[in-house]
C-alpha cells in the first residue's frame, strides 16, 4: 500500500515533533496522533504490563498492530496529512530494545508505504523533558534519534532533518520543503 499524502514526522522522545504537528494544525494541516503515547495512556491506566519498562515485547507487537491500523485508517489522504511516527519507529523500537525476531516488522515496514520524505527531529537537549510516560534519558534520546535516521534511511525514505528553531519555523521549514502553504484552522485527526 501506499500513501504518498501521509508525511511521517518523528525523532527521539522530547524532541518537539509533536509540538511542529500541532503548529502544522493550527495553519490548517491536520495530523494523526502518536500511537506509542496512546498504548502507554491506555495500559497504564488499565494496569496493564504491555509497557516499555513491562513487557517490552507484547509492547512492540501492540505499537506495530495500532501503527499498521492507523496507516490504514488514514489511506488514502487526498490531501497532505502528517503521522506523529510511523510503522520503522516500531522497527526502531524493536532493534533498540534488542528484540530478536523483527522480520514482521521490516515485512510491514514495506508493506506500508509513506510519502517519500521523512521528517526526523533530532535529540535537543534545550527542550528536552521528561514525563510519565516518556523516562528516557537525552543520551537515550539521542541515541534512538539516530537508529531512527538509520532504519528509515534503510526503508527506502528520504530524511529531512528538522531544525532546531521554534515550532512556528520547524512547521514552515516543512511546508518550505513540501511546498506547501498554510490553509484554514484544524487540529489532529481523532480516532
Amino acid at each position: 500500500m501506499k500513501n504518498p499524502n501521509l508525511f511521517v514526522v518523528s525523532g527521539g522522545p522530547g524532541s518537539g515533533k509533536t509540538t511542529v504537528l500541532n503548529e502544522l494544525a493550527r495553519l490548517g494541516f491536520p495530523h494523526v496522533p502518536e500511537v506509542a503515547r496512546q498504548i502507554i495512556q491506555q495500559r497504564v491506566k488499565a494496569g496493564g504490563t504491555s509497557l516499555p519498562w513491562g513487557d517490552r515485547e507484547a509492547y512492540t507487537r501492540l505499537m506495530l498492530q495500532r501503527s499498521i491500523q492507523s496507516y490504514r485508517d488514514h489511506t488514502p489522504a487526498s490531501r497532505p496529512l502528517f503521522s506523529d511516527r510511523g510503522i520503522p519507529d516500531t522497527l526502531a523500537y524493536a532493534r533498540m530494545i534488542g528484540l530478536r525476531e523483527t522480520a514482521f516488522i521490516e515485512q510491514a515496514s514495506w508493506c506500508f508505504r509513506y510519502a517519500r520524505l521523512v521528517f526526523l527531529a533530532p535529540a535537543w537537549e534545550e527542550i528536552y523533558r521528561t514525563d510519565q510516560e516518556r523516562r528516557q534519558s537525552f543520551a537515550e534520546a539521542k541515541q534512538t534519534f539516530e537508529l531512527m535516521a538509520e532504519v528509515y534511511g534503510e526503508c527506502g525514505y528520504e530524511i529531512v532533518e528538522l531544525p532546531e528553531v521554534a515550532p512556528t519555523a520547524r512547521a514552515q521549514f516543512i511546508l518550505d520543503k513540501l511546498h506547501l502553504r498554510a490553509a484554514s484552522h484544524s487540529g489532529p485527526l481523532k480516532k
